[in-house]
């Protein structure tokens, strides 16, 4: 499961079960960190997520910023309640990423912000995905 925590809403993605692709859920509005942990919860338990990835609203500079500040709170308390493995992710640029698939996908502007952070999970997810497979060790070939 991977999340894109915001101010107003977070969006989540989730991946297949073989862990191959990563495909938008839901967005969930934010309505205080304790409704929000327990709604999380309660996906994390529907979809047997076994870890968590959650974006980490850098600067472009790499430096972070306040917002990130809250976000890895949020993500402390998360992996606390869960009990499961929570890894923060460089999400900069996640929402430029998320906004080309919407314009490739024919979304029009006004019906955006129903949907954006759900990809912006998206593409966190798949980015994680792919460094967690190029991290993979390589089948020895000898033998």
């Amino acid at each position: 499961m991977a999340l894109d925590v915001g101010k107003v809403r977070v969006g989540v993605a989730l991946s297949d079960p073989l862990g191959y692709t990563a495909q938008p859920l839901l967005t969930l509005w934010r309505k205080g960190r304790g409704e929000d942990l327990r709604s999380l919860l309660r996906l994390i338990r529907k979809h047997d997520v076994k870890h968590i990835v959650v974006g980490n609203p850098l600067h472009m500079s790499g430096d972070i910023s306040p917002w990130a500040a809250k976000v890895h709170e949020f993500a402390e308390d998360l992996r606390e309640r869960s009990g499961l493995p929570v890894q923060l992710w460089d999400e900069r640029l996640s929402s430029v990423a998320a906004h080309e698939m919407l314009d490739e996908a024919g979304y029009d502007r006004q019906g955006r912000k129903y949907v954006i952070d759900q990809f912006a999970a998206v593409v966190i997810l798949r980015d994680w995905m792919q460094a967690s497979e190029q991290r993979k060790p390589e089948p020895d070939q000898t033998g």
